[in-house]
């Protein structure tokens, strides 16, 4: 057994791509720890200190992730805040992390501890806690499970949601005005996408204080360069919402095996209505139902993904729930007993 350290950039190298799909097909094989991904967010955010380590036994490679150095003596999953998951991949059948300390002194410089941020239980068993191994929990996030018929998941859902949702549409046709939601799947219209869904954020709070998704900016890039990628394979969904000729909401999705995952939502805060159809309207929750009834029906997903932390509204969506978590690796059984006593956990 034994781990392999080399710089990030040899990923790029197709023998190399070829490991990362090979484990990743080996697992559970979330779109979120595809190649694509990694690929976009190394393209986009990676700093070039990045580390591309590999762990192979009997002449098999069983884990597969990407490392950054943070403070001194201590390393991390590669993470940027557009990643919903570390970079941390591994064989399905391998079950939770064991000792790490191998990986940690394969690491250059005094490599002391290793931070796997964001880990998601159904990818990685948890492991119990030891001296040198320590969990820490990080949000409860929501998932719905896509099986039976979309009818029967929303007669299971709150009698306020489904009449609250019911009442809109009706104020809406009374006024004339006609909803519509159209899907987007192609290469070619994931660019014009992006530039959609920046202008739609731009009209909220992320607009106001300059973190909107934009054409032009980082954020702009990595969604368009990961998208474009998705949907070479078959696997971008880009959701909009029309309320009359407005464009109101949109879901920007990737999926892949059984997944769908809702990576971005936003909606327009200042349509132009009338008051009747104007007043308490939820355009992200409108298109949702509808997003949701789409999936129900291609019936190609097991399970949607939100994965931010769990709001009241996705309790009103959704049954399941779970935790992610961190998870804190290191050199020495006694450093990890020191951390702990300095954190008073």
């Amino acid at each position: 057994m034994s781990w392999t350290v080399v710089a990030a950039r040899e990923l790029a190298a197709p023998e190399m791509a070829a490991r990362w799909r090979q484990v990743h097909r080996a697992g559970p094989a979330s779109p979120l720890l595809a190649l694509e991904f990694v690929n976009a967010a190394l393209a986009v955010y990676g700093s070039g200190r990045e580390r591309l380590a590999w762990h192979t036994h009997n002449g098999q490679i069983d884990t597969i992730a990407i490392l950054t150095p943070g403070q001194a003596g201590v390393w991390h999953t590669f993470q940027p805040a557009q990643a919903p998951l570390g970079f941390w991949l591994q064989r399905g059948d391998l079950g939770p992390p064991a000792g790490l300390a191998p990986l940690l002194r394969a690491l250059p410089g005094p490599a002391l501890m290793l931070g796997l941020s964001q880990c998601d239980p159904l990818l990685m068993p948890r492991p119990d806690d030891s001296p040198a191994l320590r969990g820490l929990d990080y949000i409860e996030t929501a998932h719905v499970n896509v099986t039976g018929s979309f009818d029967d998941y929303w007669q299971a859902r709150g009698k306020n949601l489904r009449s609250n949702l019911r009442k809109q549409r009706k104020r809406l046709a009374d006024d004339g005005i006609v909803t519509r939601l159209q899907l987007s799947t192609t290469v070619a219209e994931m660019a014009t996408a992006v530039e959609d869904y920046g202008r739609l954020e731009s009209t909220g709070w992320k607009g106001a204080d300059g973190t909107a998704v934009a054409s032009g900016n980082a954020q702009g890039r990595f969604y368009r360069t990961l998208l474009e990628a998705f949907a070479a394979n078959g696997g971008a969904r880009v959701y909009r919402y029309w309320i009359g000729e407005q464009l109101a909401a949109m879901d920007l999705c990737i999926e892949g095996s059984t997944f769908l995952v809702v990576l971005k939502t936003a909606y327009d805060e200042h349509l132009d209505l009338p008051a009747a159809s104007a007043g308490q309207l939820s355009p992200a929750l409108l298109m949702r139902e509808e997003a949701v009834r789409d999936i129900f029906d291609a019936g190609q997903v097991a399970r949607i993904e939100f994965y931010g932390r769990v709001m009241e509204w996705h309790r009103r969506w959704s049954d399941d729930f779970r935790v992610l978590y961190h998870l804190n690796a290191y050199r020495w059984s006694w450093l990890g007993r020191l951390h702990a006593r300095i954190r008073g956990t």
